[in-house]
């Protein structure tokens, strides 16, 4: 009889098939004996490192003697993990969750007892017997790799993986250390076996258990049971059944592989195999689990909603403003590596001053009055006087990376330090920072000067020197004032409710540009948008230097405050994820200027909205506002700041790139021939504040009675440097000295209209 027919034929009934002997040949031989011979050696010297001390051999808790098993660090027992930060508006609604990684570490009592006993059984099902090393566990994978020739079975237990776990997490987003954690060589196996080792001497299971659910990884970017329990099925890890808490439970060993989203079928059938276990665990009965298996995955998947970029109402800016003060401010901590690690560690609840009915006030405006397709865009920032609290800041541009959706991640309305570009040319809505720096230098509310329609640039006082106009008798060394019949002279009131360029000119040159930049700096322009300083230039008076709308904003909120500077404010309050406090800056407030400036700046601002370049910008309600407009020029931005008593709000119109000239222009559907402060930047103030203000109680801002200037005679001129006029025909030369009281509003006269209706 052959070989061949010593294997007898199977039955007709019969399954198996009778399979080929495999031919070994020596190479393969000597193969297997190598894997063999590496697989018991690698489990003696295991077990040969867990013997150092040999109380460490049994790993069931005894106490060890070398040094080494004392040395683990503190923060493997309670480590700090990442987690997600929410952020707050200041009614308690979420603006956005911002996380490295999204987790949310929850205590043992938040957990459903069927995920805590899903995982041990799938994962470590001796993990209550054995000590942080599991001697079976190491001579069954031993044995078993030996016999199918390769690395088949692992051995590690719960405690082994957590120690990994926290080493991964240490190692944070560089790729390079994250690999070193992970690296299967035996040093950092045994380093991991000893903190093991030290782990149970110093932790209950149930305590090593929580911190393993908390720490590991669940797949779509879900650290934590919490995070992955919202992430699949929308609800709390305390609320999980059984057959959702196994397909979780399934998930650890490999997120990539049973990811229910992309592999249902694969998810179900780990998901079955948990259960098994469980059944074999005599943890839930046979019947449980068939019940269980019966349910479908029943996935409610939330995609992850990380970063600013989830925020609504237009609130993304405001959020990465948020995140920057954050980074940048001491108080969070003591250089820019501690504060990046504040923000990054995560588990913050930040409640922000942002008020969201002034933000969708603020959000509305700019969407209704410029489009988002339009080739300019518009910004506004809303603050609150005596504060500094930010309580809205808004653009027509959404905040993402999608430049076809016209979507940018610059935020327009703060200067390039805290998230923004190099800022706009402010134009006169600098004027009233010049008067507030006369007044304090002691001119008076009724200052006079000539004010010519075109004059050259003057010599002037800077803070190391003087400034010298090189260019004189040419054009670019003269400035001219927006309107040919704007000829002076003129007085403050006036010069300011018609934005008379050579007037404040003029008013630079007696007080010095030492003093209009020291002034500015009080006020918070601490240098350009940029984060250059201020050029000491006699145009700086007349806004030429780029600025943005949150300085504008905090700027005239002083003025509303009388004199009282507050620095922006965005967090009212921080706390950790466990209710601990995080230290937060205060309010930093301080009086700038008297309230007597502050009190004539509101009554001429006043004189501008009633009777002025913005007299079309009231409120509904007829409470008393004030302001400014600027035009810079070619019209390429155009701006208008204003305030009541309890809110001030400064508008930017512009093209933050091209610069493109607004003339002949359609913004939001509409024609405009040319832009200026009070037409284009205007309207969007008034829509904006109108909502805005709507449920605020009306609050004033005191002024003073500046009387008004006698009627212009023709037939009288100021000649340049004079304080005294000369008349021709018997006109008679009006005083320069008139009284200043506490009577009342200011009331300026009604100017004779200019051709054009605004300034530069």
């Amino acid at each position: 009889m052959s070989r061949k027919s010593r294997i007898p034929a199977p039955d007709a009934g019969d399954t198996w098939v009778p399979r080929p002997r495999r031919r070994v040949t020596p190479l393969g031989f000597l193969g297997h004996t190598v894997t063999f011979l590496g697989s018991c050696t690698l489990g003696g010297v295991l077990l040969a490192g867990l013997v150092l001390p040999a109380a460490g051999a049994v790993g069931l808790g005894a106490k060890s003697g070398a040094e080494s098993f004392e040395s683990i660090p503190d923060d493997f027992k309670t480590p700090p993990l990442t987690q997600a930060t929410q952020i707050y508006d200041a009614k308690g609604g979420l603006i956005a969750k911002v996380y490295e990684r999204d987790r949310t570490v929850i205590p043992a009592e938040q957990m459903s007892p069927l995920i805590r006993q899903a995982q041990v059984d799938i994962e470590d099902a001796r993990f209550y017997e054995h000590g942080a090393v599991d001697l079976k566990g190491i001579l069954r994978a031993v044995t078993k790799n030996a016999e199918s020739g390769a690395a088949v079975q692992g051995a590690s237990t719960l405690t082994q993986q957590y120690v990994k776990n926290v080493n991964v997490e240490k190692a944070g987003d560089d790729p390079v250390a994250v690999l070193e954690a992970q690296r299967k060589t035996l040093g950092r196996k045994i380093q991991e076996l000893r903190y093991a080792i030290k782990l149970e001497e110093d932790l209950t299971k149930e305590q090593i258990l929580t911190n393993y659910l908390n720490i590991t990884f669940y797949g779509h970017q879900a650290y934590g049971i919490e995070a992955a329990s919202q992430r699949y099925f929308s609800k709390d890890a305390k609320d999980l059944t059984l057959p959702e808490a196994a397909m979780l439970a399934g998930l650890v060993q490999n997120p990539s592989q049973y990811d229910p989203k992309l592999h249902p079928v694969a998810a179900q059938k780990r998901r079955d195999t948990v259960l098994d276990k469980m059944v074999e665990n005599k943890h839930i009965t046979a019947d449980q689990a068939k019940e269980a298996k019966a349910a479908p995955l029943g996935l409610k998947y939330k995609d992850p909603q990380n970063g600013c970029i989830t925020a609504q109402a237009g609130m993304g800016f405001f959020c990465d403003y948020v995140r920057h003060v954050v980074k940048q401010d001491p108080v969070f901590g003591k250089n820019a590596a501690d504060r990046k690690k504040l923000w990054d560690q995560g588990g913050l609840n930040i409640y922000t001053t942002l008020d969201p009915d002034k933000q969708a006030a603020a959000q509305n405006a700019v969407s209704q009055q410029v489009y988002v397709t339009d080739p300019v865009s518009a910004a506004i920032t809303m603050v609150e006087p005596g504060t500094g609290k930010i309580l809205a800041m808004a653009q027509t541009r959404p905040y993402g990376l999608a430049k076809e959706k016209n979507e940018t991640v610059v935020n327009y309305n703060v200067d390039a330090a805290m998230g923004g570009g190099i800022g706009f040319q402010p134009g006169s809505n600098f004027k009233p920072i010049v008067a507030a720096a006369a007044l304090e230098a002691g001119l008076s509310p009724t200052q006079r000067y000539d004010s010519p329609n075109r004059m050259d640039w003057p010599t002037m006082k800077t803070c190391d020197g003087t400034w010298k106009n090189l260019s004189k008798g040419k054009k670019e060394g003269s400035i001219p004032n927006e309107s040919a019949r704007e000829v002076g002279p003129y007085e403050l009131k006036e010069a300011m409710a018609l934005s008379v360029n050579t007037y404040f000119v003029q008013m630079e040159q007696e007080i010095g540009l030492c003093a209009v930049k020291q002034m500015a700096n009080k006020l918070g322009v601490a240098g350009k948008a940029s984060g250059d300083p201020l050029q000491e230039v006699p145009a700086l008076g007349l806004g030429t230097q780029e600025v943005s709308p949150l300085v504008m904003a905090d700027v005239y909120a002083t003025f509303a405050a009388r004199g009282s500077y507050c620095a922006p404010l965005a967090i009212n309050r921080i706390t950790t994820v466990d209710g601990k406090d995080v230290p937060v800056s205060p309010a930093k407030c301080s009086d700038v200027m008297s309230q007597s400036t502050a009190d004539v700046i509101n009554s001429v601002l006043l004189g501008v909205t009633e009777k002025g370049t913005a007299k079309d910008l009231g409120l509904e309600d007829g409470r008393q506002i004030a302001g400014k407009t600027g035009t810079t020029d070619e019209k390429k931005s155009a701006w208008f700041t204003g305030y009541t008593g309890n809110l001030a709000a400064s508008v930017w119109l512009g093209s933050p790139g091209t610069k493109v000239p607004m003339k002949n222009i359609r913004i939001g559907g509409h024609y405009q021939q040319e832009v200026f402060g009070a037409t284009g930047p205007g309207p969007i103030w008034q829509q904006a504040m109108e909502e805005a203000v709507r449920t605020m109680p009306e609050k004033d801002f005191p002024t003073v009675y500046i009387p008004d200037p006698p009627k212009r005679d023709p037939a009288c001129s100021t000649p340049s440097g004079s304080a005294t006029p000369t008349c021709t025909s018997g006109g008679k030369p009006r005083s320069t000295n008139s009284p200043v009281g506490r009577a009342g509003p200011a009331t300026p006269t009604a100017p004779a209209a200019p051709q054009d209706p605004e300034d530069h």
